[in-house]
């Protein structure tokens, strides 16, 4: 129950367990040791990838076991929060520095201020330039957190950790919440590491295409993968395959030996019954019948058991097989009620001002199942509109009418009641809906049998994504109009796959907001709206060039 620090770049834990003080476990000796280089560390939801972070980093204390750091080790936790009152410089950890410099440079010659510089004259220079390479070159040192938004204070928290030198770095989700410019900029940070141990957990696919291996936490340990994320994915289709071949060549055997045994269980009868009419026929002493069908018996159950032995043996291998089979299942619902005509009304904004963000004049027309992506830097306003358009907010002028019965799923997923069951969530959106109903469409969720009585406080990440949907795309009467706002934030990948199946389901018209760009392909965007003074019309390939114009500057 160790926590050690050693000289040299490497991260290593010895038989490490951890449970929560509930008894709920997490992890159970997990051995791992982790070399210089990018490292992605996936897997799914409520696998433990945060809290193994957390146990590396030392905030967590392990049940059982020893975490061994080489170097200084810095830590970026999912939801990063900086007090608003404090200066950027005081955020950056150099507060003290330039405190000092300031002194020397105006005559106080005092040791103290020397002993607090050190050797890191260039402090300033070094600050600046590491906010310049995340995209943050106009934020002042003297400036308040509270004039940054929520995507430039994740960056702002990673450049103090880079302006630490660390030998081991951990980030955890670090792309949540940042727009598509600044995931640009955290992509070429990863890019651009070059020494030292760094482990990313992450659900974006362009920043896992980025690390030198994938470390895939699974039922309780780890299996090591070459390459980024379109490499894990390849061996992951060739491990599956090879799987299914094994799982089929199993299940042929268990019915071959349950032919063999029934085969030898017929022939055995045939034999008693053989031989009990031979000892009729010879009226052999009872004694000497007696030690024959003893001697016959005992034969019989041997060749039994042999034939037993081998058909527990072939259903082992089989059970063995199928733990390799990944439980991949899809969200496959049926939802006639939300289809919507090509020519149908279902969404318009005349001269629309939301309340914040930077959308002045909004103007748009939706007709038809059109599937939208409101893309835009971070504090254009995206939440705001969907929000506004969900008559959530009222907007400072304009106007936006809604044609079609419509249902928004925020990035909080706060649509669920905690102290009610999944079925009761599903059945308290949609009134007057049988139960047998809503327990055959929950299925189609996942939620099935028993899983449907979950109450919605104990469900894990993953689970409580799939509910919120459910809750919205099941709603009465039958959503036409869905707006999404981040709906990848904080899902491991299975679950992104799982949200994707249930949207190719849906028939009506989709609003999403977001800045994962393959998912949004995935699902068959057919505008795009970059959120600015007004609403642009652009394309994938214009977010794209946008994106590659703001490296260049």
């Amino acid at each position: 129950m160790t926590h050690t620090v050693t000289p040299g770049a490497s991260l290593t834990c010895s038989a490490l367990s951890f449970r929560w003080p509930d008894g709920t476990a997490v992890l159970d000796g997990l051995s791992l040791g982790i070399g210089r280089g990018r490292t992605g560390l996936v897997g799914a939801n409520g696998t433990g990838k945060s809290t193994l972070l957390r146990l590396l980093a030392g905030q967590l204390r392990p049940s059982q076991g020893s975490v061994t750091v080489g170097g200084s080790l810095a830590h970026l936790p999912q939801n990063v929060t900086l007090d608003t009152a404090l200066r950027v410089d005081q955020a950056l950890g150099i507060a003290g520095r330039r405190a000092a410099l300031r002194a020397i440079e105006a005559g106080d010659v005092r040791e103290e201020h020397f002993g607090t510089v050190g050797d890191d004259w260039d402090v300033e220079e070094r600050a600046l330039a590491t906010l310049g390479s995340l995209g943050l070159g106009g934020v002042e040192l003297d400036r308040t957190v509270g004039q940054m938004s929520g995507g430039e204070t994740v960056l702002l928290r990673l450049a103090a950790l880079l302006l630490e030198r660390p030998d081991v770095l951990l980030l955890d989700e670090p792309t949540n919440n940042l727009d598509l410019f600044a995931r640009r900029r955290l992509y070429e940070a990863v890019d651009s590491w070059r020494s030292g141990v760094l482990v990313v957990v992450s659900h974006d696919r362009d920043l896992l295409e980025r690390v030198d291996r994938i470390a895939e936490l699974r039922s309780g340990s780890v299996s090591w993968y070459g390459g980024g994320w379109s490499a894990y994915q390849e061996a992951l289709a060739a491990q599956q395959e090879a799987a299914g071949r094994m799982l089929r060549a199993a299940e042929a055997d268990v019915q071959r030996q349950k032919r063999e045994l029934e085969e030898t269980r017929i022939k055995l009868a045939r034999r008693q019954r053989h031989s009990k009419k031979m000892d009729a026929q010879r009226r052999a002493p009872r004694i000497v019948a007696g030690e024959r069908k003893r001697s016959a018996q005992e034969s019989a159950d041997k060749l039994r058991g042999l034939q037993e032995d081998r058909l527990d043996a072939a259903r082992e291998r089989r059970e063995a097989a199928a733990d390799a089979i990944r439980d991949d299942t899809e969200i496959r619902v049926s939802l006639p009620h939300t289809a919507v005509p090509a020519g149908r009304a279902v969404l318009s904004l005349d001269g629309l001002r939301p309340r914040f963000g930077r959308l002045r004049k909004g103007n748009l027309r939706v007709h038809g199942p059109e599937r939208i992506a409101l893309v835009g830097r971070n504090g254009a306003g995206k939440t705001t509109l969907l929000r506004t358009l969900a008559g959530e907010l009222a907007p400072l002028s304009g106007e936006a009418r809604t044609y079609v019965p419509l249902r928004f799923l925020p990035q909080r997923l706060d649509v669920l009641d905690e102290e009610l069951s999944v079925a009761a969530n599903v059945t308290r959106s949609a009134p007057g809906v049988t139960d047998n109903h809503v327990r055959a469409q929950l299925a189609r969720f996942l939620f099935k049998g028993s899983r449907a009585e979950q109450p919605a406080g104990t469900l894990s990440g993953g689970e409580r994504f799939r509910a919120a949907l459910a809750a919205t795309m099941l709603a009465a009467p039958a959503p036409q109009l869905l707006m999404l706002d981040e709906p990848t934030n904080n899902l491991d990948v299975a679950s992104v796959r799982q949200l994707t199946s249930a949207l190719a389901s849906y028939e009506g018209a989709l609003l999403i907001a977001g800045h994962d760009l393959p998912f949004l392909e995935s699902v068959g965007i057919t505008r795009w709206l970059l959120v600015a003074e007004e609403l642009q019309e652009t394309t994938a390939e214009d977010v794209r060039d946008l994106l590659e114009a703001s490296e260049a500057n």
